[in-house]
């Protein structure tokens, strides 16, 4: 390991380390290049997106490959139906998840996702909330987005949200919208912050369903 990969993998580790919600003394890293590797293991779900979004903003960073795993303590375990039964709870006490629009099914710890919903902020609510639930070991996300515009539309938005954040070169940003509402969004930005808020950006225009993030980070 050379001096530049052997520094970028310190500063993530103390950047884990630094994270009071993480416990991190069951995680390695690994750097190359600027892709990090985490491996190893969490009590929870929570914690393997928390070490994710850590390491993300470490300068230097440009890819991480999660291979994290969640472990329950076998003293904690909890059944599939408890789970399903607080995930559909959790759920429902949510005034911005249409109610039972969310459809939920566990199998092992792992939950399952599916119905749909008209934005893409109560996908992921959905998810973030089900992630804080003990015995949870992953989530698939199925949930879907309802169509509510037209392409051209749609892209005329995106590029709007685009040229009214101050953190985004809107002109280094390629936009390519479907009649499926998929978006393809490439070219280039800085830094991790940056690409997420052009995610971001995507996502807060109505009828936007998918969206394929190839933007790098130079």
């Amino acid at each position: 390991m050379d001096n530049h990969n052997r520094e970028l993998r310190q500063r993530v580790v103390d950047q884990l380390e630094f994270e009071p919600s993480i416990d991190a003394s069951h995680i390695t890293v690994v750097a190359e290049d600027g892709v990090v590797t985490l491996a190893g293991h969490v009590p929870s779900v929570l914690q393997k997106a928390t070490a994710e979004r850590a390491a993300w903003r470490v300068k230097g960073v440009k890819a991480i490959a999660q291979d994290i795993e969640v472990r329950c303590p076998e003293d904690k375990k909890i059944n599939d139906d408890e789970i399903a039964g607080r995930a559909l709870a959790i759920l429902d006490w949510s005034s911005a998840i249409p109610t039972e629009a969310v459809r939920v099914k566990v199998q092992d710890g792992w939950v399952t996702l599916n119905g749909q919903v008209p934005w893409n902020y109560q996908r992921t609510l959905a998810e973030y909330e089900v992630r804080k639930l003990s015995g949870v070991r992953g989530i698939i996300n199925q949930v879907v987005l309802a169509p509510t515009a037209q392409p051209a539309d749609v892209k005329q938005r995106i590029l709007g949200a685009l040229e009214r954040h101050a953190e985004i070169e809107a002109g280094d940003i390629e936009i390519r919208v479907g009649d499926d509402g998929s978006v393809e969004i490439r070219g280039h930005v800085d830094n991790w912050e940056e690409r997420e808020a052009v995610e971001q950006a995507v996502w807060s225009a109505p009828g936007v369903r998918t969206v394929v993030d190839q933007v790098e980070i130079v």
